[in-house]
């Protein structure tokens, strides 16, 4: 989606995981991207610097080099690279949701599961209504923290679980995975701090699924 000596930002599918988490064989979005510096005959090895649950699309963005990892990773601290997502909820979301500001921690129940904890971390996700289908709601989120899913427990905990998040209490019936979908990532350019929008159109599913849900 976009390259040049010093960034890579490519666009991670539904279904595929970030790196190598050591319980599976399937490629990674790693493994894709080392497969492209090895046919090019170059030796870069690209990481990554941020991440995407495996059933959420989008753009990833990459340091190729370690002038720019350093950077980069000092911009992530810094929460000046901006993410915007759009997600389909269940229910109706009223327009004056515009901020969720719940800590989040560990489910002590399920090690998988995160919840709103007043003892976990700060987090906090700024919501915006797009439209409403049936029964369902688009909405724009920007993160203004990067909590372990975040924006599914978020949605979740004001109730409008995300479409197809079995995880956090959402409906399978129209998708088997959450519908999460990274829409723009910006950064400032490491070396000339030029401002760099990338923005990651919508998956072919989500325009069937939207579809569906305007009949």
């Amino acid at each position: 989606m976009y390259e040049d000596d010093f960034c890579l930002v490519v666009h991670k599918p539904a279904g595929v995981k970030v790196h190598p988490d050591g319980e599976s064989n399937e490629p990674t979005l790693a493994n894709q991207v080392s497969a492209i510096y090895a046919e090019r005959g170059e030796r870069i090895a690209p990481l990554h610097i941020h991440r995407l649950d495996e059933y959420t699309s989008g753009p990833v963005l990459y340091a190729k080099n370690a002038y720019a990892q350093l950077k980069l990773d000092a911009a992530m601290a810094r929460k000046e690279i901006a993410r915007v997502y759009v997600a389909l909820v269940q229910g109706i979301v009223s327009p004056t949701l515009k901020r969720i500001d719940e800590p989040i921690g560990r489910d002590r129940h399920h090690n998988q599961r995160r919840r709103v904890s007043p003892s976990g971390q700060i987090a906090v996700t700024h919501v915006e209504l797009v439209e409403t289908l049936d029964q369902t709601s688009l909405v724009r989120l920007m993160l203004e923290t990067g909590r372990t899913h975040q924006i599914r427990v978020h949605l979740s905990y004001v109730g409008h679980p995300l479409l197809g998040d079995a995880l956090y209490g959402g409906s399978t019936k129209l998708i088997p995975y959450q519908a999460l979908h990274g829409e723009s990532l910006t950064f400032a350019h490491p070396l000339t701090g030029e401002l760099i929008q990338v923005d990651d159109p919508w998956p072919q599913e989500w325009l069937r699924l939207r579809e569906q849900l305007t009949k």
